[in-house]
């Protein structure tokens, strides 16, 4: 199984928002991550066939997805980052709704509505209206809408936002399941979310691809180069500017710093695992 994306851009008036975007997918979970307006939701949109590209074109196994048409949309699975949700509705009527918009018979539908509802834990509320619903329990519903139809492709944007810590390790347990069959697509700005599941991360900035390779490959670009140092305010100072920093916490009245290059010469100073924020950090800071 494969999402080839080849020469992808996309033009709004005078605006780019797509770079001559190129990369493939197979089976497995890729992470998407960047800053606001890099064009993450853009891409997910037309690989979802809710927009279109201006140039360029997307294949699944090796057709032009919107050649395929209402075939390829009956294998996919879609969360917008931002989506409307009938709050008039319990969970199952939503879910209902949603189904006999994917072409679902009523048996199996039935039947979906029971174990999703189950997945994302909303079995106990599922008659109760959606506007009762807290944030994250609306997430919730998004992602049971979006794996209703057991996809081939799932494409999650901001799937965890407003999950608790609790939540958002039961959604990596399930997606790392669901994905050993399908092709998995997940944007958040939760780096470590990403680093729990996905096996190859995809970088994006300003309409391109940054950079992408495996994520345990990224991750090891930083070994030996990140180091935790508790230093005085004026060290601090001058660490600033010559390494890049990563976190910082008061210590009293000195601060202990994550950062990333050349060992820093003071007596606290202890070498550290790097991790995918490590990486990720780094690309933004000079």
């Amino acid at each position: 199984m494969e999402l080839k994306i080849e020469g992808l851009s996309r033009v709004y008036g005078k605006h780019k928002v797509l770079h001559d975007i190129n990369f493939s997918m197979h089976e497995g979970i890729y992470g998407l991550i960047g800053k606001n307006g890099a064009g993450k939701s853009t891409l997910m949109r037309i690989l979802a066939t809710i927009d279109f590209a201006s140039n360029g074109k997307v294949f699944f196994n090796g057709k032009d997805i919107f050649s395929i048409g209402e075939e390829y949309r009956g294998m996919i699975g879609y969360m917008p980052q931002d989506y409307n949700i009938y709050s008039g509705f319990n969970a199952i009527d939503f879910l209902e709704y949603m189904g006999a918009l994917k072409g679902m018979k009523k048996q199996e539908l039935k039947l979906k509505i029971s174990d999703v509802l189950e997945i994302v834990n909303l079995s106990d509320v599922s008659h109760k209206k959606i506007r009762t619903y807290s944030g994250g329990m609306k997430r919730r519903i998004g992602i049971a809408q979006a794996i209703l139809n057991n996809p081939d492709i799932l494409i999650l944007d901001e799937p965890t936002a407003g999950l608790d810590p609790s939540e958002r390790l039961n959604f990596s347990n399930f997606i790392s399941n669901l994905s050993r069959k399908k092709i998995v697509l997940l944007s958040t700005h939760i780096v470590s979310d990403i680093e729990a599941v996905a096996k190859e991360l995809i970088v994006m900035n300003k309409g391109k691809i940054l950079e992408s390779g495996k994520v345990e490959d990224l991750i090891m670009s930083n070994q030996g180069k990140v180091w935790e140092a508790v230093l005085t305010q004026e060290e601090y100072q001058q660490i600033q500017k010559e390494r890049k920093v990563i976190h910082v916490k008061q210590n009293g009245n000195n601060m202990t710093v994550r950062y990333i290059g050349e060992r820093f010469q003071t007596e606290e100073n202890r070498e550290q695992e790097p991790t995918l924020e490590d990486y990720y950090e780094s690309l933004w800071l000079s």
